[in-house]
């Protein structure tokens, strides 16, 4: 598991797609992808789903995404996102009482179970108290991730390590 905090928009794309029975179908889909404005945000969907659709495309609708983290699986069968809610339970020190906080985070899993066990796998190495209020599937087709221009992604290695 890998995890990413960024700013996060979910974009929607609506497209004329190919079905498996061969015929064409309108379809609206939705993406994430990391961007630093509503802008760029919509340059960078543009960018990325023209290699991945042939003829035209317009972006429907962008906002920000709730998300506070985006935990990335290594899985091959992670194809599915889950958002998942999580509380933090803090002391205040003042009052001594018991305080919960929200936190939504977006999880790669293959199943729901797994998104779970994501989950306790990513916050189990914290400190802090936390439960699972809640997961759920999403719509969501991908997550696409700013790589800056030259550098490496998480997975490449150098030619003499090949």
């Amino acid at each position: 598991m890998r995890s990413r905090t960024a700013n996060w928009f979910e974009c929607k794309i609506r497209y004329e797609k190919t079905m498996e029975d061969g015929l064409q179908k309108k379809v609206t889909e939705a993406y994430v992808v990391d961007a630093l404005s509503f802008s760029e945000a919509e340059e960078r969907i543009i960018e990325e789903m023209s290699s991945y659709i042939s003829g035209e495309f317009t972006v429907t609708d962008i906002k920000k995404a709730p998300y506070g983290e985006i935990f990335f699986s290594d899985q091959e069968l992670a194809d599915r996102w889950y958002k998942a809610k999580l509380q933090f339970i803090t002391i205040d020190e003042k009052t001594e009482k018991e305080k919960k906080s929200n936190v939504n985070y977006l999880v790669q899993a293959g199943s729901f179970n797994g998104a779970v066990k994501n989950l306790d796998e990513v916050m189990g190495g914290t400190m802090i108290d936390y439960t699972i209020a809640s997961v759920a599937e999403t719509q969501l087709m991908d997550v696409f991730e700013h790589v800056a221009k030259g550098a490496a992604k998480a997975d490449d290695k150098p030619e003499y390590e090949g």
